[in-house]
């Protein structure tokens, strides 16, 4: 948990980002995340309207996913790296990696693949019902897309914000319209680790609220 000085940081930091947006199109639940997408990122591009995009019943779905102790699902570490620790461990939400799997590595090279797609597949009960948080890479991306069309999970929530270049906006487009599940996802090259673990930790921020905690 944060200590006091640390917290004193935290806020000053939201306060001056309040006051440098100023007035923005998104609602009272989804500004928190954005404004966190910013705290870690330095980047207020974010604040742009319609640059972050909430599918209908997203927060709520990814809430109530949290707060059932379903899995968080993460493409690399550094995901996890920027995680609020005690989150996870206080709602017993198992966080799956499977990235340095050395069967991963193993089923890519065999399959002809990328590492992140096979980690995916391998952690297909997991999403199933879980999150999925991807800041990396837009083959996992594409991945687990593909695994909800073919019915193989239907996860709570998929927040899908990969940063790059090949695939990474494209990846993002084809979840923006995709049926039947709910995303948090953005527009363009932009994204990352930081910013797709700054959505997650804001997530439980809007569930300790619930909760008065």
């Amino acid at each position: 948990m944060q200590t006091e000085k640390g917290q004193s940081i935290e806020d000053a930091s939201m306060q001056m980002i309040e006051e440098e947006i100023g007035s923005h199109d998104y609602d009272e639940k989804e500004w928190p995340i954005v404004r966190r997408i910013i705290h870690s990122t330095a980047d207020f591009d974010f604040a742009g309207k319609n640059k972050v995009i909430f599918s209908q019943n997203a927060i709520k779905s990814g809430i109530e996913a949290l707060r059932n102790g379903k899995s968080l699902v993460v493409d690399v570490n550094g995901v996890i790296g920027g995680l609020n620790k005690q989150n996870p461990k206080d709602f017993q939400n198992e966080i799956i990696c499977n990235i340095s799997n050395p069967q991963a590595m193993e089923l890519a090279k065999k399959e002809g693949k990328t590492r992140s797609q096979i980690s995916m597949r391998m952690a297909a009960s997991n999403i199933d019902g879980g999150i999925v948080a991807i800041g990396n890479a837009p083959t996992a991306l594409l991945e687990v897309i593909q695994m909800v069309k073919e019915g193989l999970v239907k996860p709570a929530l998929i927040i899908g914000i990969p940063v790059g270049f090949i695939s990474s906006p494209e990846s993002k487009e084809e979840l923006a319209n995709i049926t039947g599940v709910e995303f948090i996802t953005n527009i363009g090259r932009k994204g990352g680790s930081s910013s797709a673990s700054a959505i997650v930790n804001a997530l439980y921020k809007l569930l300790r609220a619930e909760l008065g905690s």
